[in-house]
Order: structure tokens, then C-alpha cells, then sequence
């Protein structure tokens, strides 16, 4: 069975850290990109960062400078970290991946999770000033 476990979201203060896991199984890990969206109420399925399956990466421009997508091969687990959190990085956090790829199929007023590929339950990030 294909899943991708989030992890790791809490109720942070702003300008905190945190660090959010994607656990992958179910599939060949490498061989898809994996990405991280975000959900927060009333707006759009945001595209955070994305690491392709030749690990290279790529980190959108509302988070640009603040966060970091790393993936650990052995423990097939992606990671996020954040940094100088801010109140607009409050919402549920996807990492989905696997395939048909989900990456680039969100579309303009579209909600996560998508529909396309393998989308887990999500980790809600809170942060507070």
C-alpha cells in the first residue's frame, strides 16, 4: 500500500523553528518527485518546496530563504524545515508524491489535498504571534 505519513506539526510562536517528516512507503522512493503544500483556510493549495527524484530541490517564493527540503534515502522519509516562522505559515502541511506524480497538478483555486498521486492526511503547523 502506497502512503506518505506527515509529521511533525505543532503550535509554534512565530519567528520559531520546526521541522516536518514525510514518511514514504508503499513505493520506489527516488523515483518521483516529492513535494510539500500547504492548506490554509480560505486560500489555495500552495506549493512550498519540491525535491525531484534526482534530489534536486526547489523552494517557492513565499518561503524563499526560510525553509529547507532534505530527503534521507535510507529512511525514505522527506523533510521540511522552517524557519522564522510567521503567522501566513499556518495551515495543514501535504507531502504528496508516489504515482501518477502530484507535483504541478494543482491548479488555480484548487484545495489540498489533490487528487492526482498519493496525498497523506496532512500535519497542521499553528503559529502564533
Amino acid at each position: 500500500e502506497v502512503q506518505l505519513v506527515e509529521s511533525g506539526g505543532s503550535s509554534v510562536q512565530a519567528g520559531g523553528p520546526l521541522r516536518l517528516s514525510c514518511k514514504a512507503s508503499g513505493f520506489s522512493f527516488g523515483d518521483t518527485d516529492i513535494g510539500w503544500y500547504r492548506q490554509a483556510p480560505g486560500n489555495e493549495c500552495e506549493l512550498i518546496a519540491v525535491i525531484g527524484y534526482d534530489g534536486t530541490t526547489d523552494v517557492e517564493e513565499p518561503v524563499k530563504g526560510r525553509c529547507t527540503i532534505t530527503q534521507d534515502n535510507a529512511e525514505k522519509t522527506v523533510y521540511l524545515q522552517m524557519n522564522s516562522q510567521k503567522t501566513e505559515d499556518t495551515a495543514v502541511y501535504y507531502c504528496p508524491g508516489g504515482r501518477p506524480n502530484p507535483i504541478m497538478d494543482i491548479r488555480p483555486g484548487d484545495t489540498c489535498p489533490g487528487r492526482r498521486g498519493y496525498w497523506g492526511r496532512g500535519t497542521q503547523v499553528t503559529v502564533s504571534s
